[in-house]
């Protein structure tokens, strides 16, 4: 990557002027190794690819693939590679990189064992999976967590060996550390800390079958994968006699020239004039860059470099910037720790107030702005306690209290100031436009919400017309996509992102958006499209990709449709029987329904085929849908009661079940003003009168309570049912992602009774559409589950190992509490049997 970054730096300062060769190693051109795991999910070489197509016609590269330099005579300025060439130069870039470090241990070589650092790297860890089922990675730093989740879903037992006293002893802290540990461990990762590998054992074929720990344990592993860091590629340097560091590196000077004055070496095998060795993108660039401007007659200014890190690491977010340990004299400490949400944070500040560092695990939202506040070195103005403590949406930090000194983007070394530039001076009008006027966003990609929000505040501020995008591969809104997808038919996120989007794969913003529009829609256009088959299910998170809710030790929960609350006694006989031979725990909800927790995904169609049989459907608990609608007895038992609020509610949540939504739907429907049903806190509330039924709309409960407006009033049965389907369908065409219905009034011009115009009075003549989608819908549903029960191809994916199916995972620990099961902590021991 930074070889590639140094041929884009001296092809924009100096194009035409140098012949160039590039002798490579490996068997293709430059790739993204920061995103590299995605390859696992189904991002190709091609897609990594740094090298535009027709790029080496354009600059005069002489590209040589598969064909390393085995050494270079300084005298003669010649380079001799594997093949036997001998290639001249008047000015050479060592840009190898670094190598995985495999401890010495008796066995790392066996078969079975790999290091995570080139595509083939990951196509011998694929092919290696389908032969074992437990796993182990020696490392728990960035890569080693990375490919831990690799392991884990590839369906494998996995196990992480970290010599340190905690994971990612390099970027956070023992509070950071813990906090990791316990999410990790909460989706069945075994954790092994403070002890390193002492061997690897093999089997009678010859591979690898166990790993015996530095405190004597011995771990049965099929699969070894070595992460413990890296050294850096100096052989041709020491081997020609230029200086390197005592641990290795060759040593530059600020432009990252050697010794010899016509040999630079940038990246991961260079040692900067600070003494360092950086194993980050953001350096590497900069070390590129200053290279080319020493190369092509500039003066080079690489003296250090930002390690500041923000990454997803099986699921969870992790950060840390500036000086994370608090090493300076007289640093302070901010701290917030939820071990219950598993969030910490905390914030290292100077006696005078500046921002000095930061560790956030389990919520990194903050991290765009507290990574350059810290880094600008003055007092930010906000107080560091309202820094980490959780805010209401929408708090008051943000961009705009940064200074534009502020770099946004640590890869490429842009700041607000030139963000805002590019937009008022340089005429870029989107996020798209500045990335290819500034590069900012266009490294690791952790920059790119904090520069969406500068670009859009920018031109706003400009009187310039703001795209509200949903991201950047889709210029519309969730609202347009919808329009789009209804109006053409789409039935596939490949051809709505080519036709109406910027082409590739998309994101984690723009999937399971997509993929909630065509749940909804492409049943209801005629298509037998279900959330499981083709492209749909690459779309899903995990609780859609299972049908069911990922619980904090791998476990799902299993939560069959009860309409309004009633349930015959067989009914309830049956989920007993269910619950006690798979030995599920089970809770009664505030939605009126049973939970069962505890099963193992390969366990699911077997409850489910029990649970279908008995008359039972999907809950859609695990699903931006509606849930529940809630209810009391109504008049048919209480005395206070004035009409039949269960008969009302089974009515309308079967009517409305399986609704994909922008945000999750939950419903009530109460026989008189006592309101024992809690209407009013809810998307939707029905309360009896005397005279019929008033609804309520756009309340919500959780962490901003809001109690529903009164949209109708005395209503007969006929118009409540034709305005609940007209306020529900206008809701999930022009609401954003994961908006509840209570921010999508407010934010609604005119508001509530904008909302009357058009579903009451039909102010927009749009009632129709209204009115037939919802039509579609009720004579499309169909129950998720019954239909992956019927369909062996989807119930392929219900394993606990994809290479040993109907071995259950024995990372899945439960204890027993109060006469139920409870999932065990990582620190409790479970009795075998």
């Amino acid at each position: 990557m930074a070889g590639q970054r140094l041929l884009e730096a001296l092809a924009d300062r100096a194009p035409g002027a140098w012949r160039i060769t590039v002798l490579a190693e490996e068997p293709r051109p430059a790739y993204d190794r920061v995103h590299l795991t995605s390859w696992f999910s189904g991002t190709t070489a091609e897609d990594l690819s740094l090298w535009p197509a027709g790029f080496a016609d354009e600059h005069g590269i002489d590209l040589r693939l598969g064909d390393p330099a085995t050494a270079v005579d300084r005298t003669a300025r010649t380079v001799t590679t594997r093949s036997g060439a001998a290639v001249a130069y008047d000015a050479l870039v060592l840009a190898t990189g670094s190598r995985p470090f495999v401890p010495p241990v008796p066995g790392h070589d066996t078969p079975g064992c790999f290091v995570y650092r080139t595509i083939e790297d990951l196509q011998a860890i694929r092919d290696r999976a389908g032969h074992t089922r437990v796993g182990a990675v020696v490392g728990g730093g960035l890569l080693g967590l990375e490919a831990a989740g690799v392991l884990r879903e590839m369906g494998m037992e996995t196990h992480v060996v970290e010599f340190a006293p905690r994971l990612m002893a390099v970027q956070v802290d023992d509070g950071g550390g813990a906090a990791l540990r316990r999410r990790i461990e909460e989706l069945g990762v075994v954790v092994h800390t403070g002890v390193g590998a002492q061997g690897v054992g093999s089997g009678a074929d010859g591979t690898v079958d166990s790993l015996t720990l530095s405190d004597g344990r011995t771990l049965a592993a099929g699969m070894v994968v070595f992460s413990a860091g890296v050294r850096p590629r100096d052989e041709l340097a020491r081997a020609c006699g230029l200086p390197v560091g005592e641990r290795g590196g060759i040593v530059v000077d600020a432009a990252c020239r050697t010794a010899d004055p016509r040999i630079w070496a940038v990246g991961e095998c260079a040692q900067a004039a600070d003494g360092r060795v950086y194993g980050l993108v953001a350096p590497a660039y900069a070390m590129a860059e200053a290279a080319a401007r020493s190369i092509t007659g500039g003066e080079g200014s690489f003296t250090g470099a930002d390690l500041a890190t923000k990454l997803k690491l099986l699921g969870v977010d992790v950060a840390s910037f500036g000086d994370a340990h608090g090493t300076g004299d007289g640093a302070l400490e901010v701290l917030y720790s939820n071990t219950r949400e598993g969030v910490y944070k905390k914030l290292v500040v100077a006696p005078d107030g500046r921002l000095l560092g930061g560790v956030l695990v389990g919520d990194a939202a903050a991290y765009d702005l507290l990574r350059p506040l810290a880094a600008a070195g003055t007092p930010p103005a906000t107080p560091p306690e309202q820094l980490v403590l959780p805010t209401p949406e929408g708090g008051a930090a943000g961009p705009v209290a940064l200074p534009d000194e502020a770099v946004v983007c640590s890869c490429h070394n842009v700041s607000k100031g030139a963000v805002r530039a590019a937009v008022s001076e340089g005429g870029c009008a989107d996020v798209a436009a500045v990335k290819r006027c500034t590069r900012a966003g266009t490294g690791c990609g952790s920059c790119v919400n904090m520069l969406t929000t500068i670009v859009r505040d920018e031109l706003a501020a400009g009187g310039m017309p703001v795209s509200r995008g949903l991201c950047e591969h889709f210029a519309h809104t969730r609202a347009e996509l919808f329009e789009i997808v209804r109006v053409k038919n789409v039935t596939t996120f490949s051809r709505l992102i080519d036709e109406h989007g910027t082409g590739g794969e998309g994101c984690d913003v723009c999937k399971p958006v997509v993929g909630s529009i065509l749940a909804t829609l492409n049943p209801r256009l005629g298509n037998s499209v279900h959330i499981l088959d083709g492209e749909q299910a690459a779309l899903q998170d995990t609780n859609d990709h299972f049908l069911a809710n990922l619980q904090r030790n791998g476990s799902y929960s299993v939560v069959p449709r009860v309409p309004g609350g009633e349930i015959t006694p067989e009914g309830l006989i049956v989920i007993g029987e269910i619950a006690r031979d798979f030995g599920l725990y089970t809770k009664i909800t505030g939605g009126q329904r049973i939970d069962l927790f505890g099963a193992t995904v390969d366990q699911l169609p077997l409850i489910w085929r029990r649970l279908v049989d008995a008359g039972f459907e999907s809950g859609h608990a695990y699903g931006k849908a509606l849930r529940t609608v809630k209810s009391c007895v109504g008049q048919t038992w209480c005395r206070y009661g004035v009409q039949d609020s269960v008969a009302l509610a089974i009515e309308l949540e079967l009517r409305y079940r399986g609704l994909r939504s922008p945000h999750k739907v939950k419903a009530a429907v109460s026989g008189c003003a006592r309101e024992c049903a809690e209407a009013r806190s809810k998307d939707f509330g029905v309360i009896a009168t005397s005279a019929g039924w008033n609804l309520y709309v756009g309340g919500n409960g959780g962490m901003t309570p809001r109690h529903a407006d009164l949209l109708l009033t005395d209503a007969d049965h006929a118009t409540l049912l034709r305005t609940i389907d007209r306020f529900l369908m206008f809701y999930v065409r022009t609401a954003d992602r994961l908006e509840r219905t209570a921010p999508w009034i407010e934010r609604m011009d005119g508001g509530l009774e904008h909302l009357r115009a058009v579903v009451v009075d039909d102010a927009l003549g749009i009632c129709d559409e209204l009115d037939a989608l919802m039509a579609r819908h009720t004579e499309t549903y169909e129950d998720e589950w019954r239909a992956t029960l019927e369909d062996p191809e989807r119930l392929r994916r219900f394993v606990s190992f994809a290479n040993a199916p109907g071995t259950p995972d024995p990372t899945v620990r439960f204890l027993p509490e109060r006469g139920q099961i409870r999932p065990a902590l990582e620190h409790e021991a479970v009795a075998a049997g």
